[in-house]
């Protein structure tokens, strides 16, 4: 049966596959049929191997791919391998795979190798782990987790702290929209089902076409086409668009058409478009009729008002709203809730919402006092006057309301009747009483104060206010009556002394201050010291100058151990003066002298004060009663002296210094003294005689010295020789001596013998650095400076860390042109003396000038406080021509170092250059009261053989004429 259904659909197929070649009976066996390519030639390819590398298709652009046969079939993880001898672990695919990833994972490559932690993997992972290294393990899991225990606390708060940090930083947006979520509950079911379906975004130009867009035809197009003919004004009719048959509306308007003419008069369009524009702005412009004006600057100026002022985060400003709300909500009676929601309106501009809260808050608040002056500092002026008038019916007693109420009037008189009213309703105010009192005239305040006495008897101020518009008299029972009122109040006993004082009763005053210290302590008063202090500069201030001294000497030695004294009164006399109070100063001076009256550091102390805030006659005064109890203090005499010989009285100078020499026999200050006031005086014969005797009676190095000089600077050059040869016959250690004797020679012209008396002089002091300077500038004089040099050299061999050696040795080169050596040794010498003003001065100005201020500010690091510094940072700012910052260079430096000539100098040419006339005098006075004796400019000008007789004023001003602006 199979075989007989089968065989008809064969011949059914194959009838129907060979129709197209003829075709065949079906009955007969099926044949192959003849194809086409039979009789063609086979190709060579066919049959063979595909050549290497071989990828069907790829001439076509077709690419490799893989398929399931090329890689195997897929398995299972629990399939069996093909080894059925494999060992455990390996017999399944599964175990094969994690096997190859683990070999995989081990990475011993270079890269994954650190020095300190080794592999980055585990090295021995594929050995076996035993018993032993689970327990290292867990050894090791102990002390990790004991190490993470113990900064555990301090580990996790430094990272909440970071954490906090970074979300105020980066909030989440869900804490950006937190404030209207809580918006969220205020919306109704309403509102929630009217907020409309998110669509679909696609295609929306197609879902929600555009309108069309309509623009406005200029007139010029219409112009044109009328010209060119009537044609253009109609649209088809075929269109089938009805009403658009219509010429242009108001081509065929009359008064529009030129006539005689079918063009339209643009110039009329012109007019109307003018005239209607007219029309709508008259409607806002100013008019006879009275209507609406609308000022263009006072609609900007409320533009502005509306503006907010806060700069604050918005966010901040709803959240402190919406807290206040619920601070008002929950306790509407708590006065400064109110405050704070007022304030808050205020700031962010909304004036008008801060009142009506306000307002709210004193319907709320009636009793409290801040609320109602709240309300009147923010209402305008009529309506706050109403606001306090309000607050006084609730608040009658409030000192504050009514002082509030006294401001906003502007008439005197009505502020008057307000403090009058208030008066009545609180008499026991002492502030509404002083405010009263102020706007009255003396004679009205007088009575009224005598009633304010009255009702405020424990006024201290009052009283005082009284006792002033008082008689003489009736000022003493004022102050008796305050005195068994207040008991306890210095400044009642204070005030009647100044009253004895000022009326001339002087020896009061002592009596007053003593019975007020002790009536003070019998009503258990403790008295302080440093409150007396400053009620006596007070009184010096105000001129009462026995009161001042009278309570100085009262409590000056009240609570100081005995061994401190002298320390705290001279704290105390310099506190004094810097609070300008000189009377108190030396009333302390005077009260310390008696005490210690043979301590020369006090009269020095109170001579100086003297000198510097006193007359030349108290100074005087004094140094002699110095003198009297100190009279082996040779510095005591020598200032009297000067005093006498600055006022020109030298009969008087040369008496004091006998009676010195008398008390102080052989005393080389004082023989000099005597030297120097003959000299300068042009008596050069009782000075030679002077200073023979005191080479006999008194011989020291530097009366020889001065010897010398007296005889080189009249001249006398073989006298002053032979004086210096004797003289180092003595002291041939004293290095002035030798630099006498190289100076004299080198002006003699004699340069081998000034030469030779340095190398002696050098030999005897080599540690003398003005010696090697002198040698130094003696071989450069001569064009030696390879000698200068080696000289240089030699002297910072023997004198380790000198600045100025190495200070000499940078110039030297920078005055030989050598830039670079220069810069080379200054960097060494910064090394070798990194703390030295003068080096790191120099320093500045070597370099160029975009550098100098850099270097400057290291300068400054090095040396704060160093005077050459702060004169070369000075100076720098003179050279940018930054006048101010200069001027307050200069006078920090010779506040620093009032003795450092230089500064001096460079601070009047500064002055001379930059500053008025009054500025140069100050510098000049100060300078000479300074009477500065170093510097390097300084020295060379003052301690010229030519000079030597000029005063400071005279070199100050020729140091400041050979000063140069080359920095």
């Amino acid at each position: 049966m199979s075989s007989t259904k089968h065989t008809p659909k064969l011949v059914q197929k194959s009838s129907s596959g060979g129709s197209g070649a003829g075709g065949g009976t079906g009955g007969q066996p099926i044949m192959p049929l003849a194809s086409p390519l039979m009789g063609k030639k086979k190709k060579p390819f066919l049959g063979m191997p595909a050549p290497l590398g071989y990828v069907p298709g790829l001439g076509r652009g077709a690419t490799g791919f893989t398929t399931r046969s090329d890689i195997g079939p897929a398995r299972d993880a629990n399939d069996p391998v093909d080894d059925r001898h494999a060992p455990p672990g390996k017999r399944t695919v599964g175990d094969q795979m994690k096997k190859n990833q683990d070999d995989d994972d081990e990475d011993l490559n270079d890269t994954n190798y650190d020095e300190f932690n080794g592999y980055a993997g585990s090295l021995f992972s594929s050995g076996p782990y035993e018993k032993d290294d689970e327990e290292a393990d867990a050894i090791y899991a102990a002390l990790d987790k004991r190490m993470d225990e113990r900064r555990k606390e301090r580990r996790e708060l430094r990272e909440k702290e970071e954490i906090e940090k970074y979300r105020m930083e980066r909030p989440k947006i869900q804490q950006q929209f937190s404030d209207l979520k809580r918006k969220l509950a205020e919306v109704s079911e309403e509102e929630w089902l009217s907020i409309p379906e998110v669509g679909d975004a696609r295609n929306k130009r197609q879902r929600n076409p555009r309108y069309e867009k309509l623009t406005p035809v200029p007139d010029s197009f219409f112009s044109k086409h009328l010209q060119s003919g009537e044609n253009h004004t109609s649209v088809d009719p075929l269109q089938g668009l009805g009403g658009l048959n219509t010429p242009y509306p108001g081509s065929m308007t009359p008064g529009l058409m030129t006539p005689g003419t079918g063009e339209l008069d643009m110039r009329k369009i012109g007019q109307a478009r003018n005239t209607l524009m007219d029309m709508r702005l008259s409607q806002v412009s100013d008019s006879v009729s009275g209507q609406t004006v609308v000022d263009p600057k006072g609609y900007l100026t409320d533009l502005n008002s509306m503006i907010p002022t806060y700069g604050g985060d918005i966010s901040d400003i709803k959240k402190a709203r919406l807290l206040l709300k619920s601070v008002r909500e929950t306790n509407p009676h708590h006065p400064p809730a109110w405050i704070a929601s007022a304030r808050l309106e205020e700031v962010t501009g909304k004036l008008q919402v801060a009142r009506n809260l306000i307002m709210k808050g004193t319907e709320m608040c009636p009793k409290s006092e801040d609320v109602w002056l709240e309300a009147a500092r923010l209402q305008p002026g009529d309506t706050a006057k109403a606001v306090v008038a309000q607050a006084v019916r609730h608040l009658p007693q409030s000192v504050r309301i009514y002082i509030r109420a006294a401001e906003l009037e502007t008439d005197v008189r009505a502020k008057k009747r307000v403090l009058r009213k208030a008066l009545e309703n609180v008499s026991k105010s002492v502030r509404l009483w002083k405010t009263a009192v102020e706007l009255e005239e003396p004679e009205d305040a007088r009575i009224m104060l005598s009633r304010a006495v009255e009702c405020c008897p424990t006024s201290v101020e009052l009283w005082l206010a009284l006792a002033r518009l008082e008689t003489y008299e009736n000022a003493r029972r004022v102050l008796n009556k305050a005195r068994e009122n207040i008991p306890t109040d210095r400044h009642i006993w204070i005030t009647a002394a100044k009253l004895e004082e000022a009326n001339g009763n002087t020896q009061m005053v002592e009596k007053i201050i003593d019975r007020a210290i002790t009536s003070l302590r019998a009503n258990g008063v403790e008295i302080n010291r440093e409150q007396w202090i400053q009620d006596a500069e007070e009184c010096d201030k105000a001129g009462s100058v026995a009161t001042c001294q009278a309570v100085i000497r009262a409590v000056i030695g009240i609570g100081i151990e005995e061994e401190d004294r002298k320390h705290t009164w001279m704290e105390d006399s310099e506190s004094c003066v810097a609070h300008g109070a000189l009377e108190c100063a030396r009333a302390i001076y005077a009260h310390a002298l008696q005490v210690f009256p043979s301590k020369k550091s006090v009269w020095l102390r109170a001579a100086y004060f003297e000198k510097n805030h006193g007359t030349r006659e108290s100074l005087e005064a004094l140094l002699q009663r110095a003198v009297a109890h100190c009279p082996k203090a040779e510095v005591l005499w020598l200032m009297g002296a000067k005093s006498k010989w600055l006022a020109e009285d030298v009969p008087a100078a040369r008496s004091i210094l006998a009676l010195a020499f008398q008390a102080n026999p052989n005393s080389e200050e004082i023989w000099l003294a005597a030297v120097k006031l003959e000299s300068e005086n042009n008596e050069y014969e009782r000075a030679r005689r002077l200073l023979a005797k005191a080479r006999s009676s008194a011989p020291t190095a530097r009366v020889f010295m001065k010897s010398v000089k007296l005889e080189w600077v009249l001249g006398n050059i073989e006298a002053a020789q032979d004086l210096c040869t004797e003289a180092l016959k003595h002291y041939e250690d004293f290095p002035k001596l030798w630099m006498m004797r190289g100076q004299i020679e080198e002006q003699c012209e004699h340069l081998d013998k000034a030469r030779e008396a340095c190398n002696q002089g050098l030999k005897k002091c080599p540690h003398s650095v003005p010696l090697w300077l002198l040698l130094s500038r003696l071989e450069e004089g001569v064009g030696q400076l390879t000698r200068a040099r080696a000289i240089l050299e030699k002297a910072r061999l023997k004198n380790p860390q000198s600045p100025e050696l190495w200070l000499e040795s940078v110039r030297l080169e920078y005055r030989a042109g050598m830039k670079n050596i220069a810069n080379t040794l200054m960097a060494k010498a910064l090394q070798e003396c990194p703390n030295s003003g003068i080096l790191w001065a120099e320093a500045v100005f070597l370099e160029a000038r975009p550098q100098r201020k850099t270097k400057s500010v290291d300068a400054l690091k090095k040396c704060e406080h160093d005077p050459h510094v702060l004169l070369a940072v000075a100076k720098l700012f003179w050279s940018e021509r930054k006048i101010t910052k200069a001027r307050e260079w200069f006078l920090r430096t010779v506040k620093i170092e009032p003795d450092l000539g230089d500064a001096w100098a460079l601070f009047y040419k500064f002055e001379l250059q930059h500053g008025t006339e009054e500025q140069q005098e100050e510098v000049r006075k100060r300078c000479e009261n300074a009477e500065p004796r170093h510097g390097e400019l300084w020295c060379a000008e003052s301690k010229h053989v030519l000079n030597w007789q000029k005063k400071t004023g005279e070199i100050l001003t020729q140091v400041a004429s050979k000063i140069k602006n080359t920095f």
